[in-house]
């Protein structure tokens, strides 16, 4: 019984320090761009997630029905309960929304590197606002964090394209309604099956091969002058994704960022702008992902807002973190290990640990008898920058011995000098 549930992870105290310092940076990059945290329940109504049969995400949920015989689900996604959130205070909320979460998220599906069954989703949002200034300040959200933990334009790309993109194509090749959206859904693969089994997947949708190769020769597009040629100079596409590289510029961030037709995500409630994350070497799945779904709310039954957004999961980043060396070795934040040699010196030594604290000090009280030799090693341990000694003589003379744990040096001080 020392295994957890297969694809969830349990957390150490030295996974939690480098978990709080990945989620630390996330709230910093958040909170520098004026976004405010919000969350939501884990468990939502299963209806919530289902309006969109077909997708992916519909066959991975854990879902049950609770002793009130109501359907629910575990959360796949945060998305859904934003907007949730955002139509029951329909028309009193002050726009634009600027809100993050870093919620758990559950999905049922195969568990591969970077991947599991639970995972943390750092999501940021912005809602009100129809313009590609929204979907840039995100990009630069992203970029501010990729920074903050030591990476570079080198390490990663934020590939960058439009749903408008496949929508012109699939609309020149009179393609709509649930074939749109199935076929998103197929084309969302294709960096991870082999192009045969596209073409399979896509010609049993009814797409004939003409079709097919001329989806597959648009969504290879890597730069915007081919794909204004392709789609025309008057494509809506390509007038958005123009206004918003530019808007890349000049955030400064334009080397993070390039045009990739291919990126398409896989979620039905995309209408706009999309993008994706990857680490520069191709070794990993999608860092991150996000885009534009300015109709989500209509399909949940309220009035459509226009809204814009992106998920990014703590597994993957934290295998490219390791991959280059930057996961921080970090300590559990002791300042200083107190210790009363002898069991009548206790109540003294917990004294001098309360004033410690009081002065905003992090402080571990050794509660035991101990030697001496077990006490440096722990005090080591926790990374600690001192160790006070409550000694019996000194102790009588109202002061502390204090070895310094950075040089080795000792000094005696007056306690009230701590």
């Amino acid at each position: 019984m020392t295994q957890g549930v297969r694809g969830t992870r349990d957390f150490y105290p030295e996974d939690m320090r480098v978990r709080n310092w990945l989620f630390e940076r996330f709230h910093s990059a958040a909170r520098a761009h004026g976004f405010e945290e919000y969350d939501a329940p884990v468990l939502e109504t299963e209806e919530l997630y289902t309006r969109k049969a077909g997708e992916e995400i519909t066959q991975q949920l854990y879902n049950f029905e609770d002793k009130g015989g109501r359907k629910v689900a575990l959360r796949p996604e945060m998305t859904p309960s934003l907007a949730r959130m955002v139509m029951a205070r329909a028309g009193a909320l002050a726009l634009p929304i600027k809100w993050y979460s870093i919620p758990q998220c559950w999905r049922y599906e195969r568990t591969q590197r970077g991947r599991g069954r639970e995972h943390y989703q750092w999501n940021v949002d912005i809602w009100g606002m129809d313009g590609v200034e929204a979907d840039a300040e995100l990009l630069s959200v992203l970029v501010q964090f990729f920074q903050s933990v030591g990476l570079g334009s080198a390490d990663l790309v934020i590939r960058v394209s439009s749903r408008k993109v496949l929508e012109e194509v699939l609309g020149s090749l009179a393609i709509s309604g649930d074939t749109f959206a199935q076929t998103c859904i197929i084309v969302d693969k294709m960096d991870k099956l082999p192009a045969d089994k596209i073409e399979a997947q896509l010609s049993e949708l009814g797409l004939d091969s003409s079709s097919i190769s001329t989806i597959q020769s648009v969504l290879s597009i890597n730069d915007l002058s081919s794909l204004a040629s392709a789609l025309g100079s008057d494509s809506a596409a390509v007038g958005e994704l123009n206004a918003l590289f530019a808007l890349t510029d000049a955030y400064g961030i334009s080397d993070w960022v390039e045009f990739d037709a291919s990126v398409v995500r896989g979620l039905a409630y995309y209408t706009g702008p999309v993008f994706e994350a990857h680490d520069r070497a191709g070794e990993l799945r999608a860092i991150c992902g996000g885009g534009r779904y300015d109709k989500l709310i209509g399909t949940l039954g309220g009035k459509d807002l226009p809204a814009t957004g992106f998920g990014f999961g703590d597994m993957v980043v934290m295998e490219l973190l390791a991959e280059k060396g930057l996961v921080p070795d970090l300590t559990n934040g002791v300042s200083d290990v107190v210790f009363g040699m002898g069991a009548e010196l206790r109540g003294a030594a917990m004294q001098v640990a309360s004033a410690l604290r009081a002065n905003g000090r992090s402080v571990d009280l050794v509660l035991e008898d101990k030697r001496m030799k077990w006490v440096f090693k722990h005090a080591e341990r926790c990374g600690a920058s001192r160790l006070v000694m409550v000694m019996p003589e000194e102790w009588a003379a109202g002061k502390v011995r204090i070895k310094d744990l950075g040089t080795g040096e000792e000094s005696t001080v007056a306690v009230e000098d701590l």
